[in-house]
């Protein structure tokens, strides 16, 4: 009986055990569904919708066009056949594989693409083809090691593995392709471009209708493999501006491998196409496109549906300041004249390039950017190549055509004043050569005041006035004391006017010149006549301008106006951006200094001794002053002597609307042909009769919602 009752009494411990144990494990789930469900429900289902709903963007939206200041295309796009791909999260690079080969079937391949296949691309392929022979390219032994390094993550060791296969595939195993497996792999490496989800191009340049129907006809053997429509960048002008228009990569480049993080941080996918130099690449976030989002519905990797979240658009519409047919006209002035001189070789061997700059003195806005230059064309024969690119990133000695920011800087610093007479002479510092006027090469010498200087072109008054600048008192054949703090002045004071300084163009790549590290006396008096520091041809233009307007430097720019997409052919599209005209400083001179270097440059053009006046007879009465500067041309037998001229000018002289500067590096050797005089009134007579023309016309370039108007070009 008590044994009985003493297993009862087991039973019942036992029993209320088990119940408090299966109560407390009851209350342990109910506890962790409640964590689960309350505490980190909304973590857990914003990481199911994170893997289940993936965004991506997709397209190749067209970029924005670029048009000149009278609505004519300059840069266009122009649409093409494309075949596409797009993997899944859960696709294998063996169901690529699949895919590429039959699809190589269906379409050609460019041999220049088969052709650039690397050898990393081809040990890839050989690796995926032969997963068997790779691994016998990796000892027992070795991957024991590797296994054995607690420190390696399991991504890290399976990628020393892979290199450690890709070092010891021979040549011979991944050089045996044929042209058809090349092709196959040719398809195949365009697979792996971008993104997951992402359409990748297969191919969009020569795409045949017949390709088109072929591939569309067997898309549902072809998962992933779409047709649409792509396009490709179109300048319309074979050489106008092409060296600062830039350039734009291909799907098959991308982005540039220097600019990957950058991009990247801006949601750019790898095998997006980007502005990759000047102005395609200064605009970038303006004339690219907007893709396409949309939302793709995915389960275990594999997709379910997609959804259209927000359509896609082309780039914004840029306008330049650029007058085209202007443009067009001055380039052909500058060939014309620029390959008749060069060909005088006895005269000009080395003469070999032209710059010239129009642009309004008072908004910055450039009319016309040219710069010519001699190259090689494909076949390595010699042609006048687009070097519009130079006239801001190449620097030259100018000559006298700074003497107007000579004499300002002489007004500025109080060291002379408007109307003062100096006697111009043989100028001779002890231990230094004598140096003259141009003029003057007697022993004799002439008063002359500040615009006569100016007309003649003086190099003696310029030379005293740096003397006073200095504050120091020239005596002949004695030695001078110049600090190098007068270098500093007239230095910055040059920098008033642009001169030594970059001038802010809307473009990347500008030098700001370069300049000379002596100071000695006889350095001084060269900097003074422009043939020390050296300058661009667009610091010239700015130079002018800012004497042309009353002493206002202006930020010279070619983007005029940004606007909306232009759907309609016939209408511009709505005005997002208009540039605003930018100071950016102001000369430190009165209005009477200013003017009165004004009437120098005037009697530079008019004067009986004006080094300009063949703009005495032009009815839109011009302003000028011209430069002469001597340089070194390098030679296998030594620097040859040679010449560089320029001008630069504005009109009309009381009311300028359009300023301009003529560089022609190595212009001659011994006698000035004065091709630089010859451009300047030409391309200045072209300007005033497009004017008179555009008038009549009733052409415009004002920021309107017009409609787009065409020139002749």
């Amino acid at each position: 009986m008590k044994e009985k009752k003493a297993k009862k009494n087991q039973t019942t411990v036992r029993m209320n055990l088990l119940f408090v144990s299966v109560f407390f494990l009851f209350s342990m789930l109910i506890l962790r569904l409640g964590v689960v469900q309350i505490v980190k429900g909304s973590q857990y289902e914003a990481e199911v919708s994170r893997t289940e709903n993936v965004k991506s963007d997709n397209g190749n939206p067209p970029r924005g066009k670029i048009y000149d200041r009278y609505r004519n295309v300059i840069v266009d796009n122009v649409p093409m056949n494309a075949i596409t791909y797009t993997s899944t999260q859960s696709t294998t690079s063996k169901d690529m594989l699949k895919v590429a080969k039959k699809l190589a079937k269906l379409i050609e391949i460019d041999q220049k693409v088969i052709d650039s296949i690397s050898d990393r691309d081809k040990k890839d392929y050989w690796l995926l083809q032969n997963s068997d022979e790779a691994a016998k390219l990796v000892t027992k032994d070795e991957l024991k090691k590797l296994e054995a390094d607690e420190e390696l993550a399991e991504d890290e060791r399976n990628k020393k593995v892979y290199q450690m296969q890709l070092e010891r595939i021979s040549k011979k195993q991944y050089s045996s392709y044929t042209n058809d497996e090349l092709k196959v792999l040719a398809i195949f490496r365009q697979f792996n471009t971008g993104y997951a989800l992402s359409p990748k191009i297969v191919k969009n340049k020569g795409v045949s209708d017949e390709e088109m129907a072929r591939v569309s006809e067997n898309l549902s053997n072809l998962p992933g493999v779409n047709v649409t429509t792509d396009w490709e960048r179109k300048y319309t002008q074979k050489s106008t501006l092409r060296s600062i228009l830039g350039k734009v990569s291909t799907t098959e480049q991308g982005i540039p491998t220097e600019l990957v993080e950058q991009f990247k941080a801006k949601g750019y996918a790898m095998n997006d196409r980007v502005g990759t130099s000047y102005f395609e690449s200064e605009y970038e976030s303006l004339l690219k496109g907007k893709k396409e989002e949309i939302e793709h519905i995915t389960k275990g990797g594999s997709l379910i549906d997609s959804q259209l979240i927000k359509e896609g658009h082309s780039g914004k519409d840029v306008y330049l300041t650029i007058d085209l047919k202007l443009q067009k006209e001055v380039e052909k002035i500058v060939e014309e004249e620029l390959s008749k001189q060069a060909s005088k070789y006895w005269e000009s061997p080395y003469l070999d390039r032209a710059f010239v700059i129009m642009m309004d003195p008072h908004s910055g806005e450039i009319l016309s950017l040219v710069g010519k230059k001699y190259g090689k064309d494909e076949d390595g024969k010699s042609e006048l190549q687009d070097y519009a690119l130079g006239t801001f990133t190449s620097e030259y000695e100018v000559g006298s055509a700074v003497k107007g920011a000579t004499v300002l800087t002489g007004y500025m610093t109080d060291s002379i004043h408007p109307g003062e007479v100096l006697y111009d002479e043989a100028i001779q510092i002890k231990g230094t050569p004598v140096k003259r006027s141009w003029f003057n090469q007697s022993q004799g010498g002439k008063y002359m005041s500040d615009l006569d200087a100016l007309e003649w072109s003086s190099n003696a008054y310029m030379w005293k006035t740096a003397f006073k600048v200095a504050g120091v008192t020239y005596y002949k054949n004695q030695p001078m004391d110049i600090k190098k703090e007068t270098f500093d002045t007239f230095r910055n004071h040059f920098k008033q006017f642009g001169l030594g300084v970059q001038t802010g163009i809307d473009l990347p790549g500008e030098t700001s010149g370069l300049q000379g590290r002596d100071y000695q006396p006889g350095n001084l008096m060269d900097f003074a006549i422009g043939q020390y520091d050296i300058y661009t041809p667009l610091q010239l233009a700015q130079y002018v301008s800012t004497i042309a307007n009353g002493g206002y430097r202006m930020q010279p720019h070619i983007m005029k106006e940004i606007r909306e997409p232009n759907y309609d052919t016939n209408k511009v599209g709505p005005l997002v951006y208009e540039y605003e005209t930018k100071t950016l400083n102001r000369l430190d001179a009165t209005k009477s200094e200013i003017e009165q270097v004004q009437r120098g440059f005037y009697r530079v053009a008019h004067g009986a001794n004006g080094t300009a006046n063949n703009f005495k007879s032009a009815p839109y009465d011009a302003a000028a002053k011209s430069g002469t500067a001597e340089t070194f041309h390098p030679s296998p037998n030594g620097p040859i002597k040679m010449y560089n001229t320029t001008l630069v000018g504005y009109a009309p002289y009381d009311n300028p609307e359009v300023a301009f500067s003529v560089v022609l590096p190595y212009s001659h050797l011994d006698k000035d042909p004065y091709v630089n005089k010859t451009i300047a009134k030409r391309v200045m007579d072209k300007y005033f009769e497009l004017k008179k023309e555009y008038q009549e016309k009733g052409y415009y370039s004002e920021s309107t919602d017009k409609e787009v108007i065409q020139n002749d070009n």
